[in-house]
This record gives structure tokens, sequence and C-alpha cells, in this order.
């Protein structure tokens, strides 16, 4: 908590002291159509029972509102078309959501559907039909509900894409037989497509550090028929570069990480991806 403390008005004062550099690069990227487009992620909007994955829903309007005045919001099917014209000189956000909270429908939900905000929805399957709470709100000491079968169908209905993040929120990278992946990664995009009678086209893997993914896993996904699968350590997506991996960033409630990566931090876009999938489709 300390290192936290100290670390936060440090990096305030790191974007400010760069923030004309950003500017100078944002304007060159601009001209050569190399904007990167951002993915975003949360998992729960809520004001009761805050936690390491919660926002508020003051903190998220705020954060959706600095953004629609400087981002095209647009859908993830949007972001990915723009990463692979290898051109793009908008600054560029799509909105997604991991797990699958319920409270999200209290006020997140429903607002991002007035504002007419696009989104992407992903959900573990076993939960949304269960009701079972995510073992790490369990292992917190306070289990939450997840989305029901119905709150998923009405979002599909009012044009949400659902996406698939596995059926039991596994940690893919550590499944080495290719029938648990099958199960977990194929078997949710089956389920969902069952209860919503709709496609289900992408997938977010849990967790999504590059020691929870695998070029096993991307395969599968790839030959099951997924449009794009999403990481979630952080990174930019320059137009030109593989558009079926898509990097997340955080929707950090902490102000300063939060515009420090949505404004390219210098030192993060000038690394290579943090995990390179390999030749998934080599069986193509």
């Amino acid at each position: 908590m300390l290192i936290d403390n100290i670390k936060t008005p440090m990096l305030g004062l790191y974007y400010l002291a760069t923030l004309p550099q950003r500017q100078h690069a944002a304007s060159k990227r601009e001209s050569k159509q190399q904007v990167p487009v951002m993915f975003l992620f949360y998992h729960r909007v809520a004001d009761e029972h805050p936690n390491g994955w919660t926002i508020s829903n003051d903190r998220f309007q705020s954060q959706v509102n600095w953004l629609r005045e400087r981002f095209d919001f647009v859908s993830i099917e949007e972001g990915q078309r723009r990463i692979a014209a290898e051109q793009n000189d908008r600054p560029t956000v799509c909105i997604t959501f991991d797990d699958g909270y319920a409270d999200n429908c209290t006020t997140a939900i429903p607002w991002l559907l007035e504002q007419k905000i696009p989104f992407t929805y992903f959900v573990t399957s076993n939960h949304a039909q269960s009701g079972e709470p995510f073992s790490h709100d369990v292992a917190c000491g306070c289990p939450l509900t997840p989305n029901t079968v119905e709150q998923l169908r009405e979002m599909a209905q009012a044009g949400v894409e659902i996406g698939a993040h596995t059926r039991t929120h596994a940690d893919l990278g550590k499944l080495t037989s290719e029938s648990d992946l099958y199960d977990e990664i194929v078997g949710s995009k089956r389920d969902l497509e069952s209860m919503l009678d709709h496609p289900v086209r992408y997938f977010a893997f849990p967790f999504g550090l590059p020691e929870n993914l695998s070029t096993a896993a991307f395969r599968v996904a790839f030959q099951a028929g997924f449009w794009g699968v999403c990481s979630a350590y952080g990174g930019y997506n320059l137009p030109g570069e593989d558009s079926f991996h898509l990097q997340r960033i955080h929707g950090d409630p902490e102000w300063a990480r939060f515009r420090n990566w949505l404004t390219v931090d210098p030192r993060k876009i000038k690394h290579p991806r943090k995990f390179n999938p390999g030749d998934y489709r080599s069986h193509f």
C-alpha cells in the first residue's frame, strides 16, 4: 500500500512531464494513420463491496465521459477491422467486460445502452447457468452474484456483443491437454450460443497475462471459428498487427494509471507484444 501511495503521485508527475512529447507523437501517428486501437476491460461496476476488480459507478461514468471527448467508441468488430486495415487516423477505443457480474446490470449496462456506447461482454458460461459465485470472490470472503441467463439474453437482444470467457474461469495457461482446452473454450461458446440463440464470435482469456495464454489455446479458439481473442496484460494494437489477438488495457480506477495508458505511454508503445502465440494458424 505504501509503495502504491508513492508510485501514484510519481506517475502523475511523469504523465505531466511527458505530455508535450505524447501530444507531438500523437500528431505524427495521426498524420501517418498509425494510431493504435485500444481495448479497455472492466469486471464489476458497483458501489457496494469494493474490491480490486470493482470500479464505482461515478468513476466508471467519468472515465467513459473523458474517453467520449477524445476517442471514437467502436464495437470490437470495428476495432478489429481498423487494425486489419493497416491504417487508423483516429484515437479509437472499445469497452469490454469480463466474468459477468449481475451488479453491472443495475446501473452501468443500462447507462451504456442509453448512451449508445458499444461494448462487448465476456462471461463464463457455467456461472451464468448455475448462479454460483466466482471462486476469487469466495476466496475473499465476499461471494457476489453472477449474471443470470435472462440478463444475458436481454443484453444480447439490446445489441450487446456477448463473448465467451471459458466455462469455469479456468487458467488456460495451466492446461496441457488439448481436449481440456477444447472443453473450456469451445464448450463455453456452445453453451452461450445455446442460451442466447445467437452466434458467439469473440473469446477472452481469464486472467489474461502471458502465463495464462498458450499457442495451443489460440489454435483451439481459431479452429473453433472465433473471430478474435483478447488478452488482458496491457498493450497497444497498432494498425497492421495481428488483428486476431486483441491486447487490452485495464480500466483502472486510479486516474493517473488510466490516463497514462490511454494517452500512450512512450515507454510502453516501444515494447514488442509480451506474448507471441506462434503459428496458431498452422493447420490451415
